[in-house]
């Protein structure tokens, strides 16, 4: 399968669990293209900012509505400015890492263009998705999706495989 996806099961856990395997794979020597949460700032589970792989910058992708606010403030515009940054590393990838199929993923936004052109490369792709986006990402993903177990060690061991030898 081109796209393995995991879930983990407490609130603001996949984040970290994406990046942990971002890592392992990076200290195995695979190149990587794609984003990761990068350290939480503020409180809550939200993701404040994205570290663009292998070594992009780390770019804030949180609004401030003020202290009334609720949920996840996420910056559209932000987001795609991430997008973008990630786009040019893909060339030279083995693995995409997408940290968040998120909202605007699941109305064909964001990273959609980006999995999709990683997915025609034939490069695996590695996506967080939370419970109350599975449906959408399900249904892009059509079928082409593998679902992981909850564990950096598992996603890790998931690409590794689908990349096959380093250096082949």
């Amino acid at each position: 399968m081109p796209i393995g996806y995991l879930t983990c099961p407490g609130r603001g856990e996949t984040d970290p669990c994406i990046a942990r395997a971002a890592e392992l794979l990076a200290a195995r020597g695979i190149r990587l293209a794609g984003t990761v949460a990068a350290d939480q700032q503020g409180d809550g589970p939200c993701c404040d900012a994205l570290q663009v792989l292998p070594d992009g910058p780390v770019m804030p992708i949180r609004q401030d509505l003020g202290a009334g606010a609720s949920g996840c403030r996420l910056d559209g515009t932000a987001l795609e400015a991430a997008v973008a940054a990630a786009r040019p590393r893909l060339a030279a990838a083995e693995v995409l890492v997408v940290n968040k199929f998120g909202k605007i993923e699941a109305v064909g936004r964001g990273f959609v263009p980006l999995i999709v052109e990683a997915v025609d490369r034939g490069l695996p792709v590695l996506v967080g998705v939370s419970g109350l986006n599975l449906p959408d990402f399900l249904a892009f993903a059509d079928g082409l999706a593998e679902r992981l177990p909850p564990s950096p060690e598992a996603a890790a061991a998931w690409a590794l495989a689908a990349v096959g030898p380093v250096g082949a």
